[in-house]
């Protein structure tokens, strides 16, 4: 079974998009995927992405709401200018005020292509993104799915005059644990070279790049970067039903690729495994430039393959 639904919910809109077993939720408030779940053999059904029951997405502030896979631009994460938290200096030697996670999280997008397995959204800039973010620019962002896999291609077009810093990331919440196993149950397998944790004031330190278990308090917002192969798995020990997750860019490289685990608490139904373009606090001092008239992408593929 595959194929395409739409609904409007006060004044969002609902996609829901069915590929084989799989169904995907995408809400064009924030671009975000809200939900992916399989449907099994036995009529049961298992959340990969998590979203809670009865979430009312007309009225839910999209920018805080903990679920689905918000979209982190222009920068992930929280950035800071001489230790002070929500500023940035742009290459221009601008300091500018910047929100944690960026603008795109509850923002307007509009739905250009939808199809029975994919869809595409344009970022709608408030004049608060434009004052934190001023450059002219087209952000998009095209979802594809398949039935045990999908991907998610962010892309930036510079339509100004100067190079454009960007550092986008994504927040997929995923449903953790599962099968009635505790987070102590699930460990996280990746190459990473460094682990850091990040202070108030901006500054890293390291942390125990070798505790995987979801269950150990040092996984809690904790940084891992310097990677080979640029992906992480997760799962239960036993290594069966491994999440993967995999960042690429549009020049094939994985310079300065992230990924950040977090959860809210140690009672939560989710824990999240973020992809990042780059480090934390990168927007003071960037490293993925746009030229003039090019496009940059970053890519990430969640896969139960």
């Amino acid at each position: 079974m595959s194929g395409m639904e739409s609904i409007e919910v006060g004044s969002v809109k609902l996609y829901t998009i069915t590929v084989g077993a799989s169904t995907y939720i995408v809400c064009s408030r924030g671009a975000r995927l809200l939900n992916w779940f399989l449907s099994m053999a036995d009529g049961s059904s298992r959340d990969v992405i998590y979203m809670p029951p009865n979430i009312d997405v007309a009225s839910a502030d999209m920018a805080s709401l903990h679920c689905g896979m918000p979209v982190l631009f222009p920068f992930a994460g929280a950035s800071f200018v001489d230790g002070k938290e929500g500023f940035w200096k742009t290459p221009e030697g601008k300091v500018l005020p910047i929100r944690k996670h960026g603008y795109a999280m509850g923002a307007d997008f509009q739905i250009e292509e939808v199809s029975p397995s994919s869809l595409k959204a344009v970022y709608i800039p408030t004049p608060e993104a434009r004052a934190a973010y001023p450059y002219s620019y087209e952000f998009s962002i095209v979802y594809r799915f398949s039935e045990l896999f999908f991907s998610c291609e962010l892309t930036l077009k510079n339509n100004d005059k100067t190079p454009i810093p960007w550092g986008a990331g994504l927040h997929p919440y995923f449903n953790l644990p599962w099968r009635g196993l505790s987070r102590r149950d699930y460990r996280l397998v990746c190459d990473a070279k460094k682990a850091y944790h990040i202070k108030s004031d901006g500054s890293l330190v390291p942390a125990d790049l070798h505790k995987n278990s979801f269950g150990d308090d040092d996984m809690q917002n904790r940084i891992l970067t310097k990677f080979s192969s640029s992906l992480v798995k997760f799962g239960p020990k036993n290594g069966e039903e491994d999440v993967t997750v995999k960042i690429g860019f549009g020049d094939s490289s994985n310079i300065a690729a992230t990924f950040v685990t977090w959860s809210e608490s140690p009672e939560a139904p989710y824990y999240c495994v973020e992809p990042w373009m780059n480090m934390p606090n990168c927007a003071s001092k960037p490293v993925h430039f746009v030229d003039p008239g090019k496009i940059g992408s970053f890519i990430v593929e969640i896969s139960l393959l």
